[in-house]
């Protein structure tokens, strides 16, 4: 009967420990992840199964302006960004840098990351999604201070003829590290940005197309930023920090906003 008893048990334990594995997440693949543009469901602004089960996050539930506030205000912007039909959009407001809504971000910071967005530009716009954010270190005018994910149209906004080498067209790591010419864009189309971050490490990727890569917090990267409009922002892109969407006075269109955290 005492070998039955320690049977049983024996099997109890083989069984939880096998129940165990098949709750727990698997191992996320980064690049695979990034690849795919994230694992997507079909309908927008919501995880499909696959991504709940690897723990990603809505950072925008498609319907309110819940987890976002002004980069300069402690709420939402009264005006300068309006939702429709899944869509959270910034307004034109004659091409001014955070001159209406001003830019947005996220209440939380973060440090290690997947970030995935939808973007959609209208013809000769400009904005942006900024990482690393600190709201505190620019108050004045302007855009708040932050690593970007530039959103351009390369071809009609004179902005992407500016910097070194083309580092302010679409998918540069903006005024420091230019995205190749040749990238998979789709004007008047929905497009996926990420970000990738891990610890020092960090990755552009444009529609399953990586674009950039770059080390921080060294020797190198702070020269790089030592020759940039950043030159005097102390400690820039060394930090964890709020993730942001610009408004740059042109009209961008934004949805499936959604993070995994590494």
């Amino acid at each position: 009967m005492k070998k039955l008893f320690i049977a049983i048990a024996m099997g109890s334990l083989l069984t939880a420990a096998c129940d165990s594995k098949k709750e727990a997440a698997p191992e996320v693949n980064v690049e695979e992840e990034a690849v795919s543009g994230a694992i997507r469901g079909d309908v927008d602004n919501q995880l499909s199964e696959a991504e709940q089960v690897r723990g990603w996050q809505l950072l925008w539930d498609g319907q309110t302006t819940e987890g976002w506030r002004g980069a300069k205000i402690e709420t939402f912007p009264e005006r300068g960004w309006f939702i429709e039909d899944g869509i959270l959009k910034v307004e034109a407001n004659g091409g001014a840098e955070s001159a209406n809504g001003g830019d947005i971000v996220t209440l939380r910071r973060y440090q290690n990351f997947i970030l995935s967005v939808d973007f959609k530009i209208t013809e000769g716009a400009n904005s942006g999604i900024k990482y690393f954010v600190n709201p505190d270190m620019n108050k004045g005018e302007g855009s708040a201070i932050g690593c970007e994910f530039q959103i351009l149209d390369d071809l009609r906004h004179p902005d992407a003829k500016l910097g070194v080498n083309g580092n302010r067209t679409l998918g540069s790591l903006y005024d420091l590290i230019p995205a190749p010419e040749d990238k998979p864009f789709k004007f008047d189309e929905w497009n996926t940005a990420i970000v990738i971050v891990k610890d020092n490490h960090v990755e552009h990727w444009l529609n399953g197309t990586k674009l950039i890569e770059y080390e921080r917090n060294n020797q190198e990267w702070n020269a790089l930023v030592a020759y940039s409009k950043y030159k005097n922002w102390p400690n820039f892109g060394n930090t964890d920090g709020h993730i942001l969407l610009q408004d740059h006075g042109d009209e961008v269109w934004f949805k499936n906003i959604k993070i995994l955290e590494l």
